[in-house]
Parts: C-alpha cells; sequence; structure tokens
C-alpha cells in the first residue's frame, strides 16, 4: 500500500479510512508552481472550514485544471457522498477543471 504526505506532515494511505483525520482546506490559495508574492486574480482560493465542508487537499494541474481531493463522509469511511467547499478570486471568464 502506498503512502502520502498530508499537508499536516502526516502520512495516510490510499484507502482513505486514514483520510477522515485529516482537517478540512482552510483558505488554501492554489497558484502556479514557484509563484511568490501575495495572489493575483485568477489564483483560486479554496475552503472548506465551515460545518459539512469536505476538501482535504487540491493539487494544481495546470492553470485550467485541479485534482481534488474529497475526505470521506464521518460515518463512512468508504463514501463521498458530496462536494461542499468554497471557490473564490476567480475572474469573470474563467474556465477550470476540478
Amino acid at each position: 500500500m502506498e503512502e502520502r504526505s498530508t499537508r499536516d506532515g502526516e502520512t495516510g494511505s490510499e484507502t482513505g479510512v486514514e483520510d477522515a483525520l485529516v482537517g478540512n482546506v482552510n483558505k488554501l490559495t492554489v497558484g502556479p508552481p514557484g509563484f511568490s508574492g501575495p495572489p493575483r486574480k485568477g489564483h483560486l482560493v479554496f475552503d472548506a472550514c465551515f460545518e459539512s465542508g469536505n476538501l482535504g487537499h487540491v493539487d494544481y494541474i495546470s492553470d485550467f485544471e485541479f485534482d481534488l481531493f474529497i475526505r470521506p463522509d464521518t460515518c463512512n469511511p468508504r463514501f463521498r457522498v458530496w462536494f461542499n467547499f468554497t471557490v473564490e478570486n476567480v475572474r469573470e471568464t474563467q474556465v477550470r477543471i476540478f
């Protein structure tokens, strides 16, 4: 079983059972790799730090694509029934693939 590092520095397995212990994304700004400085318009800001939020991690793939990792449901770690998070700082004509 492959292990991966979480944003908190803990490790979890690919089965997702341990992912239930990892918290939600809290105002995470995702921009191009190597970018530093304040976020520009179009650098997405993800947030799931609210009741029933379940976004655990976001990976930047390209300017148009992001991989979102949804935390499992509380009572059954085998399921991910809903997707509950917010996205801010988007441009009016911006198209993104999640």
